[in-house]
């Protein structure tokens, strides 16, 4: 049985299959967003989701199975675990108290396009894993921004009150330049009151939206190298434990067959002659 589920879930095909029915779950979804559609095909569509759900469940019990007996093989990776509470949480009724929360959980189901290609997984486990190194890039950032917002009040606030008027004010107006979305509207009001305004504005973008930013994506492509170097060695010991497990099942299969070609002989050897 183990070994039935474990053709099932490395046959290339069902992997595809898994893949091209969260992308119809998903177009699923969506047509669920227009009443027009929604409204008169509401009982296809429920029976469309119910389907994929069993699929679903279906899935997880293979693939659980096919991991036997070390269901750690499953369990211990993140992503089976996050496939594995999608399903768990698509059980709960679709009506009732629980209605919008079982609505809610369905959308997690497309977030399985994630789980299911092992270049996102590796972008999401590298965007995770930069958070910690990306907390100092933040607060120099965060230091910038007060800086320059503080600054900016202070020389701009009375000619350009819409967008100096406060600090909170100033903040939006920085993420704006930051963001270089039509900025120079706001560096030329400011350049009518003091004409060498033009440094401050691109000093801050600069040092904000150039030399921090790239910061950030420095940090991110260092972690990004790091998850590739444990995904291989991640690759080579699973390999390592698969290999071992299949040995030693030809070992044990290899026995099996000398005891019963052991037996076969017993039984076929003449009978000894008798002393008499």
């Amino acid at each position: 049985m183990i070994k039935i589920c474990r053709l099932i879930v490395e046959w290339p095909w069902f992997e595809r299959g898994i893949i091209a029915l969260i992308i119809f779950n998903a177009i699923v979804l969506g047509v669920e967003t227009y009443p027009v559609i929604a409204v008169p095909y509401e009982s296809i569509l429920l029976g469309i989701n119910k389907i994929v759900l069993i699929v679903f469940v279906i899935e997880a019990v293979l693939k659980i199975t096919a991991s036997a007996p070390v269901f750690k093989r499953y369990f211990g990776n993140g992503w089976n675990l996050f496939d594995f509470c999608v399903v768990v949480f698509s059980l709960i009724p679709q009506t009732g108290e629980f209605a919008l929360i079982a609505r809610t959980v369905r959308l997690l189901r497309i977030l399985r396009l994630v789980t299911a290609f092992p270049e996102l997984r590796l972008i999401i486990s590298t965007l995770i894993k930069s958070l910690p190194g990306l907390g100092n890039v933040i607060l120099l950032l965060s230091i910038v921004f007060y800086v320059y917002a503080i600054a900016g009040y202070h020389m701009f606030h009375e000619h350009d009150p819409f967008h100096w008027n406060s600090l909170g004010i100033s903040l939006i107006t920085l993420f704006r330049i930051l963001t270089l979305e039509d900025w120079t509207d706001v560096m030329y009001a400011a350049m009518e009151l003091y004409p060498f305004a033009w440094l401050f504005f691109v000093s801050f973008v600069v040092v904000a939206a150039f030399i921090v930013i790239n910061m950030f994506i420095a940090v991110v492509i260092n972690n990004l190298h790091k998850e590739q170097q444990k995904m291989e060695i991640s690759i080579g010991e699973n390999l390592h434990g698969e290999i071992l497990y299949e040995l030693e099942e030809s070992r044990r299969m290899l026995e099996k067959v000398e005891r019963a070609l052991n037996s076969q002989l017993e039984q076929k050897k003449p009978p000894q002659p008798s002393d008499e």
